[in-house]
Formats: structure tokens, sequence, C-alpha cells
């Protein structure tokens, strides 16, 4: 579905129920059917209707659910429950981290070095999935990163005899350190570290409750990286591109090879993730071995928004997104799948980073966005489902920088970053209503046009 400027007025906003934010759910809990979400033409399917999602990433929970230091299971139960209670019940969950010596990246990590992991983080894993199982959330996997504040692609170069490249270095910075991740793509040394470590995950055997992950319907799906890019934009990242196509079609053919069950998707930012050029987008993705497709929604990031200015800079930050949007729905179609939005975010007033601190401009902009979602859904464009980057829930930042230290409260915002930037905390009530009026109408939506469902499994 398309839109125009003046459809930016018209918003949903989200019935919350009159007992309070903890209330109500019309999400249910108990042991999860034993049917595996899938693509059905631009559509997902779960037990054999449409199914439509609204969700949160929470990429720490393996952190969170570790029986060591990083961990605190009990604080995980209770996001859990919340999340659940308010209908985000669909998580993007990291399970993949390589120790680095990059400054801000997250430590400890899960794979140490080659094939030596932290087996209390991922211990944490099959506890956060064995959770979800419970309430018959879903979680999506990525496998890797792109970008430095996790290990990723950058780190595996470090393993097969590459130097540290950090982004933060004034004697390197950010363009160094995109020319040197896309190096990956041609290491094939490298490469193939990462192929071990994900054929470890795929094949896993979840050691609370016995399920082999490739037999857990509780995973809606496993995704390569988060955010992949063969660069920089322009030539930097145009002679990389058919590294980066191959590279694609052959760990989606891979992971595919080692689990029949579930579906794989890139991670992908969309248009921005392959160097502003829609025809690169719909060469990366148009391998039958990648299901569905991806965007993300970086304000901040991409120039749009000033949260120091956010009244000036909001009005073209929702026509961009949109515009962004639209783009993105017109590139599903073309190539026949579903598409989801598995990262949006926006800072709070002022640039502020603690709990009770005004979210005006990010109210607003979710009402928006989650309004334009619903709508387009409902008028059968192939949009499924998103993930709010991120949920912060009980997490704040303990340091007057707001930088984060290893021991510190998880929160949605990763290590390079101000904790509490992006973040939805417990305490963010109307931001929480919003979310949840959204994910009461993906959930008509997916019951709606259930009889009219029609396509075949892929």
């Amino acid at each position: 579905m398309t839109y125009s400027r003046s459809s930016l007025s018209t918003v949903f906003f989200a019935v919350v129920c009159a007992a309070g934010l903890g209330a109500c759910s019309i999400f249910s809990t108990g042991p999860e059917p034993e049917d595996f979400i899938r693509v059905q033409g631009t559509q997902l399917v779960h037990n054999g209707a449409p199914y439509y999602f609204a969700g949160a990433n929470m990429w720490y929970g393996c952190y969170l659910g570790s029986p060591g230091s990083t961990g605190d299971r009990p604080r995980l139960l209770r996001e859990l429950d919340s999340l659940n209670a308010f209908g985000l019940t669909n998580l993007r969950l990291l399970a993949a981290s390589e120790a680095s010596a990059i400054r801000r990246s997250v430590k400890p990590a899960i794979q140490q070095a080659p094939g030596v992991l932290d087996d209390s983080l991922l211990q944490g894993l099959d506890f956060v999935l064995a959770e979800m199982a419970k309430r018959r959330m879903h979680a999506v996997l990525f496998l890797g990163n792109y970008w430095e504040w996790s290990g990723g692609f950058s780190q595996y170069n470090v393993w097969t005899g590459g130097p540290t490249v950090d982004p933060e270095d004034t004697s390197q910075g950010w363009s160094a350190f995109m020319d040197y991740s896309a190096t990956f793509y041609s290491n094939e040394r490298a490469m193939q570290l990462f192929r071990d470590y994900v054929k470890t995950i795929v094949t896993r055997t979840n050691t609370v409750n016995g399920r082999p992950y490739a037999a857990d319907p509780t995973i809606m799906s496993w995704q390569l990286v988060n955010e992949p890019r063969p660069g920089r934009d322009g030539d930097p990242g145009r002679k990389n591109l058919p590294q980066f196509n191959r590279w694609i079609e052959e760990t989606a053919r891979f992971i595919h090879e080692l689990d029949t069950n579930h579906m794989v998707s890139s991670g992908s930012e969309g248009i921005v993730g392959t160097l502003q050029v829609e025809e690169y987008f719909l060469e990366a993705y148009r391998t039958p071995s990648i299901d569905y497709l991806n965007l993300h929604l970086w304000p901040l990031n991409w120039g749009w928004f000033d949260p120091t200015a956010w009244e000036a800079t909001l009005p073209r930050t929702e026509t961009n997104a949109v515009d962004y949007f639209n783009r993105h729905m017109a590139l599903a179609r073309v190539l026949g799948k579903p598409i989801v939005m598995d990262e949006f975010g926006l800072g709070r007033d002022g640039g502020r980073i603690h709990p009770g601190t005004p979210t005006h401009a990010r109210d607003r902009y979710y009402r928006m966005l989650c309004s334009v979602i619903e709508d387009s859904a409902r008028a059968g464009a192939p949009i499924a489902g998103s993930n709010i980057w991120a949920w912060g829930g009980e997490g704040e930042a303990r340091h007057p920088d707001g930088m984060w230290r290893p021991g510190d409260p998880w929160v949605g915002d990763p290590p390079q970053e101000p904790q509490g930037r992006n973040s939805v905390f417990m305490t963010d009530t109307s931001t929480i209503g919003i979310l949840r009026g959204h994910a009461n109408a993906m959930f008509m939506v997916g019951k709606r046009s259930a009889s009219g469902s029609s396509g075949s499994d892929r």
C-alpha cells in the first residue's frame, strides 16, 4: 500500500486495557503447537493461518538467561511475561558474538576463539528459547554481525591473520572499518570459520528442554547476520557485490541444508544495506534460499532526525520513513516474498537516555509507523510484522557518559551507543500503550484474513 503525505495525520491510537498495562493480554500461553512458521505467497503462515506480529529486539537474551556472571534469570522471566502480556511475542535475539579487542564490543563473547565457546552463554540461549516456548513466543536468531559491537566479520578476519580495525580509532575510522569488514566475503578461511560456528548453533540441542534447535518451532527463522552490507556506498562496496551476493546465496543454502524446518532471512537494512541501489537489493535477495525480506529504519544514523531539535526534524523523518517503507513494499512485490521490518527506533526527546525522560517524538513516530504497517497489512501488502529496537525493560545506564561497561545491566542499546538511546523501558507507559495497540491490531489482521490465505509453502 502506498501512502501520501496527508495520510501521516491519520494514526492508529492504541487501546490499552482499562485495568493497566499488565492485564488483559489476548495472547496465549502454554505449550507451542508443533508447527513451524513458513512462507505462503507474500505472507507468513502459522498453524494454517496468516501470521502477523509485533515484536522487539532483545539481542542480549542469552546474556540475561545465562547461569553465569552475565545472567539474571528472574529479570528475564519478568521481562518475557511483560512482553507477552503486551503482545510483543516475536523477539529478535543474538545467537553469536566473537571476542574482540575493539574497545566497545560485547564482553564476554560466546565465541572466545574459533570453536572455543562460552557454554554458559549458550545455556542462556537455551534458557530463553525454552521459556519463550512456554509462552508461545517466537524467536529470530541472527548468527553474526557486519558491525563491530559483537565482534562480527571483522573478528573472523582477525582470526585468520588480519589486523584489528577499531572504528572509534581516529587513525582508522568508520570508512576503514567498513572496508575491512567487507573483505570477509572474499576471505575463504574466515567464511569457513563462520560456517563452522553456524553449524554448531543450527545443529545444537537445547540443554533445558532437550529439543534440537532444528526441530523447535519456537524459532521462527535463522538470520545470516545483523545488517550485512557489501561495504561502503559507491565504488568501495560495488566491487564487492559479486562476492556479497554469492555469500548470501551460499550461506542461506548451507543453513537450509542443515535445517529443513526453518526459514532463512538475511538481516538486511534494505536498500541502505545494498549501496542505496534498489537493483542491487533485488539481485542479492532474489535467491530462493532467502525466504523473506528485511528492512530497518534508522532516522538518526541516516541524518534525518536530530533529537535535540525533534520538533523541527520529525516531519521530514516521518516523510522519509514512509517513503522508505513504500519502496520496500514495491520491492517485496517484485520478488514475491514477505517482508519484515525487524529494526526501527527513535531517540528520546533531547537525546536523553534515562527511564522517565520524555518520549514525545518517539511516541508520535511509533504511532505513525505502526499505523502505516497495520493499514498496509490490512490492504494485503507483503508486510508481515515488525520488531522495535529495542526492548530495555528494567535496565538503565550506570555511568555519566551513558556508555556500557562489563557488568552493567543489559538494555537494548549495544555497547558502542549510549545506554538508553533507543531502549523502551518498562516505565515508558505511553510507548508501551502504542505498541500494545499495534500488537492487537496485527493480531486482528491475521485473524480476519485467515479465510483468504492462498498460495504454496516454500
